[in-house]
């Protein structure tokens, strides 16, 4: 493991210290947002705009990176960041602080997509799995300890954007030392949303609904968390565990998903994640509502990487890659809309609409996974898919991805048979799956 990890270390400290500041952020701007006297409605629009700027950072990056290099990117993108942070404090203001989220969206994109695009470029084939399930705990890890930051200080106070500011400005220090060579950055297949639909349409689905339901977790559970009666401390505690539910129990889950069938296995996660916040609207802050978001969070954050290794099963191998930027694309349009549905429906009917935006979004999934079967006939016989704990970050990530090829020709999602197949086959727009 030290050899694995040795050549990498430098990209894995900055990415460390990136999202400790960066997960002290997220949640910081809620509770000082609602302490300012922000409602809750303005507080979702504040983290959609965040998912807007990743949206917008997703087409932007490539062609800056080509052009200035990836160290040189990284620290132009760390420093905006880092203005952001502190523009955040110094005006006070909804309207600028949206415009302020849609940059640091920008800017995060972007700085992933460096160390992710790096990162492959210094592994081989045969230890890509291993690397990126480091990365993976990496992110996780640094953004569940984030949330215990928020007990230095309060959110009214300076010092926790300072804080914010430090980590992320200290992410370029092992980025801008490393001796690594920069990487080409590899073009991205272009993604045929429709096609993939028809391919896929399940795994879409649920990557959207993912996207849809975390993005109302990310911008309104501290909201809701305060409401329901815990302080500050308890808040960060409230989003620790949860978030380390999300790491912990994927592994379990992903073992069910590789030995059964997949979309059974989605469709009961799906179901209990739809059924568990029911509990929770009956539950004030404790230790009751703390496990319940612990085993939550492990559903919930197991739906996206289900998704990706469902889709992977109805893909061939040079597909891979274009499906998955299309899904990271739905879930995060489903996560740019999921936090003004949510503090809306927080506005009008106080913190018991937040789990009952979960059941509701869920359970609209665990219907389309029950009913879809009945509809397409799945033409997958043999997965070859491998279920991967995964957080959703950029494009580039994919091709870390131990299903992912190793190189993959900047090409759509064909309908068109291969020409070496005999003239017997189906012909392509039959194939679908579910």
């Amino acid at each position: 493991m030290k050899s694995l990890i040795a050549p990498i270390s430098s990209l894995l400290g900055g990415v460390a210290l990136l999202l400790l500041g960066h997960g002290l952020l997220n949640t910081l701007l809620t509770l000082r947002g609602i302490a300012e006297g922000y409602s809750t409605g303005m507080v979702g629009l504040l983290m959609s705009g965040y998912f807007g700027g990743f949206l917008i950072g997703t087409w932007l990056a490539p062609s800056l990176i080509r052009r200035i290099g990836h160290i040189r990117t990284f620290s132009f993108y760390a420093a905006l960041a880092a203005t952001a942070v502190l523009l955040h404090v110094l005006i006070v203001n909804p309207w600028v602080w949206l415009v302020l989220r849609v940059m640091y969206g920008v800017a995060l994109v972007t700085l992933y997509m460096v160390i992710e695009s790096w990162l492959n470029a210094q592994v081989s084939g045969e230890k890509r799995g291993q690397v990126f399930a480091v990365y993976m705990a990496v992110n996780l890890g640094s953004l569940a300890a984030a949330q215990q930051l928020l007990g230095l200080d309060s959110p009214m106070e300076f010092t926790l954007f300072a804080v914010a500011t430090i980590l992320i400005g200290a992410a370029m220090m092992p980025i801008t030392l490393t001796r690594q060579p920069q990487p080409a950055l590899p073009d991205v297949p272009p993604t045929d949303l429709l096609q993939l639909a028809r391919i896929a349409p399940l795994p879409l689905m649920a990557a959207g609904i993912s996207g849809f339901c975390l993005g109302g977790f990310w911008g309104l559970a501290p909201v809701y968390a305060g409401q329901v009666g815990f302080d500050d401390a308890g808040i960060g505690l409230m989003m620790s565990v949860t978030i380390l539910g999300g790491a912990l129990l994927q592994w379990p889950i992903g073992l069910l998903s590789d030995r059964f069938e997949r979309r059974s296995v989605l469709l009961w996660v799906v179901t209990l994640a739809a059924a568990l916040p029911l509990g929770l609207a009956l539950l004030d802050a404790g230790p009751v509502l703390l496990g319940v978001m612990f085993v939550w969070g492990g559903l919930a954050f197991s739906i996206y990487s289900i998704a990706v290794a469902q889709m992977v099963d109805h893909l061939n191998p040079d597909e891979i890659l274009s499906g998955s930027s299309g899904l990271l694309l739905v879930n995060g349009f489903g996560a740019a809309l999921g936090p003004v549905i949510a503090g809306g429906l927080m506005h009008l009917a106080g913190p018991v609409a937040l789990p009952l935006f979960y059941t509701v979004s869920l359970g609209v999934l665990a219907f389309y996974a029950f009913y879809r079967p009945r509809k397409v006939i799945d033409l997958v016989t043999e997965p070859h898919g491998h279920f991967t704990p995964m957080l959703r970050t950029s494009p580039t990530v994919m091709e870390l991805m131990p299903d992912a090829p190793e190189s993959v020709p900047a090409e759509p999602l064909s309908e068109e048979p291969l020409d070496d197949l005999p003239p017997e086959e189906p012909p392509a727009e039959q194939r679908t799956g579910t």
